[in-house]
């Protein structure tokens, strides 16, 4: 029997057993398995995918929606991969269609590399920011430490009892209700920290394991004193080098981490369908618990 074509394949949800799968795609198209991030992602968003009749995927992505059930306020979508064999015979295209179209009337977001961008282009995506990607070993600068010091601004590990503060504070900057991707933290994360002043919650940030390395994200803080000061805090209490996403809007912490010894990596370009811009305030959004949740 001849092998069917591949724009007459199903596109089908995908679930936490195809894991291994997303894993084997990541891998065919020289990126790390990443299993952990996929993990994380099928649970708390959606997969969509196509089968390889030979075994495997031939194609996947995934959307992840904020606000209310049923009636969603925003979706990202990241993740999307092809296998080499079938590049470049738009099965990308088909399979972006189809979230598109399965989104309705959500906006959506997404971050895209230059590789990807020309497609997101041409399906009606707009590029209304970029964010820059650094990694590398941190150094603290004790002076800055000091300072924040001072100033009574404090950082600690994250309790049980910060969540409502967290959720609370998240909605309010990122513009929607991501409780079904916050709630997953505790256990994605093995660093989950808050920022106070006075007594008051006015930041927080997560670093997760990635292959050698750990991302910093969510970073969601008051001001850059703020950002550098969670940062910092993560960042001694691991021997990992750490990897973070940081909108390319804040110039001065993106100085300071380069001060301290990361290096930029990539730059991927912001972008929207259906809005104009992002909701809730970047100005306090410093970078997202991965790219591919937005």
């Amino acid at each position: 029997m001849s092998t069917p074509s591949p724009a007459l394949l199903p596109i089908r949800r995908l679930t936490p057993r195809d894991l291994t799968a997303c894993a084997d795609l990541s891998e065919n198209r020289g990126w790390s398995r990443q299993e952990h991030r996929w993990n994380f992602l099928l649970t708390a968003g959606t997969g969509y995918g196509i089968d390889d009749p030979d075994g495997g995927l031939i194609a996947a992505c995934v959307l992840t929606q904020y606000g209310p059930q049923g009636r969603p306020d925003l979706g990202a979508i990241g993740m999307v991969l092809v296998a080499e064999r079938y590049a470049r015979q738009g099965i990308g295209r088909r399979l972006m269609r189809h979230v598109v179209a399965t989104a309705g009337t959500t906006p959506l977001t997404l971050y895209a590399t230059p590789y990807g961008r020309p497609l997101y282009e041409e399906l009606g995506f707009k590029i209304i920011g970029w964010a820059e990607t650094l990694a590398g070993h941190f150094t603290p600068k004790p002076d800055e430490q000091r300072s924040s010091s001072a100033g009574r601004l404090t950082t600690r590990a994250a309790t049980a009892s910060d969540l409502t503060g967290i959720l609370r504070l998240d909605e309010e900057v990122f513009g929607a209700d991501r409780t079904a991707l916050i709630t997953r933290l505790p256990a994605f994360a093995d660093q989950l920290r808050v920022a106070e002043k006075h007594g008051r919650l006015i930041g927080y940030a997560a670093a997760w394991p990635n292959m050698d390395t750990h991302v910093v994200g969510p970073l969601i803080a008051q001001d850059t004193e703020t950002a550098k000061a969670l940062i910092a805090s993560l960042a001694a209490r691991t021997d990992r080098p750490l990897r973070t996403d940081i909108d390319l809007r804040h110039e001065e912490l993106l100085a300071w981490l380069k001060a301290c010894g990361l290096a930029p990596t990539d730059r991927n370009a912001v972008m929207t369908y259906g809005i104009t811009e992002l909701p809730g305030d970047g100005s306090r959004r410093f970078a997202p618990l991965t790219v591919a949740t937005g």
